[in-house]
């Protein structure tokens, strides 16, 4: 089952930081500038984190992981923007054709 996940980062170092928003691309969208929302199974989740841990310098960046539950649940409701946000979040309501 996918989650969503919330998942914001201080990186310390310039080359590090443009890898991990490459890295981060790849798997979510950017809500704001270090901030992104991702869906992710367990095994994406483990594959991104993977890819991650070689990145970073644990000494001087910081990684902060939010599982908000499953896509189809409370996930997407439990985000409020002000402003206007830079990725609209996904329109999960059903289309009647």
């Amino acid at each position: 089952m996918r989650q969503v996940h919330l998942i914001a980062y201080d990186i310390a170092d310039v080359k590090r930081y443009r890898q991990v928003y490459k890295t981060m691309c790849g798997h979510g969208d950017p809500l704001q500038y270090s901030v992104f929302r991702c869906e992710l199974s367990e095994v994406e989740l483990h594959g991104l984190k993977e890819t991650l841990w070689p990145i970073l310098n644990l000494a001087e960046d910081r990684v902060m992981i939010v599982d908000l539950g499953p896509v189809e649940g409370r996930g997407d409701e439990c985000i409020e923007y002000w402003g206007e946000p830079r990725v609209a979040p996904p329109d999960r309501a059903a289309t009647i054709v």
